[in-house]
Order: structure tokens, then C-alpha cells, then sequence
């Protein structure tokens, strides 16, 4: 994982973004952030899950599905499986040793 601190690099509402390697980050004292840190390395995890590539697809799909589903873009975002799973672990330090293969499958049809 490779920090990259940019503030015009990352959306507006957002503290960060990441793209396998590379965490973006809008403020450098987020790289001492625990919980952020947690939170960007169960996304890296996904990405590598699904190849990287299909990740940002299916993340696009998802969001055009929630923003039709909710008619609101914070909800849409925050119902995206791959961040219920990342906000919902973000905490769990631990998460990751025991998280199973692609666990953010549950979170897709989950309601919220």
C-alpha cells in the first residue's frame, strides 16, 4: 500500500480513495489514521479479489443502482456492498486475517 496525499485529487466529501496499489488521501495525518488506514486496505483486498479492474466496474454498476434504488447520492454511495463491508469492519483491526473470500457478497442484498 502506497500513500499518495493530494487534496485535489480526491472528491469533494471524501477523505480518500483507492485504486490497488495506491491509497489517495486528502490529508497526510490520515496515514496515522487506524481506522481509515483499516477501512482503505478491506477495499484493496476487494479490489484484488475481483482482479482490480472488474472491481471498478461492478462499484460503478452498484452506485448507478443504489443513486436509481435511494435518489440520493450519500445514500447510494453508503449502500454500495463494498463499503457497507469496509465501514462495517473499518473498526476490527483483525478483520482482515479473518475475513473470507469475497465477503462483501453478503452485503449486497442486504437491506439497510
Amino acid at each position: 500500500m502506497f500513500f499518495i496525499v493530494n487534496k485535489y485529487l480526491i472528491p469533494k466529501g471524501f477523505r480518500g480513495l483507492t485504486a490497488y496499489p495506491f491509497v489517495f488521501l486528502k490529508y497526510p495525518k490520515d496515514k496515522n489514521n487506524a481506522v481509515f488506514v483499516n477501512h482503505e486496505r478491506i477495499h484493496l483486498r476487494q479490489q484484488l479479489e475481483l482482479l482490480i479492474l472488474p472491481f471498478f466496474i461492478w462499484y460503478a454498476i452498484e452506485y448507478l443502482v443504489r443513486l436509481l434504488q435511494y435518489n440520493n447520492k450519500n445514500r447510494a454511495y453508503r449502500n454500495i456492498s463494498f463499503e457497507r463491508e469496509a465501514y462495517s469492519n473499518e473498526s476490527d483491526m483483525g478483520y482482515l486475517k479473518k475475513r473470507r473470500f469475497f465477503s462483501f457478497w453478503k452485503y449486497l442484498f442486504q437491506s439497510k
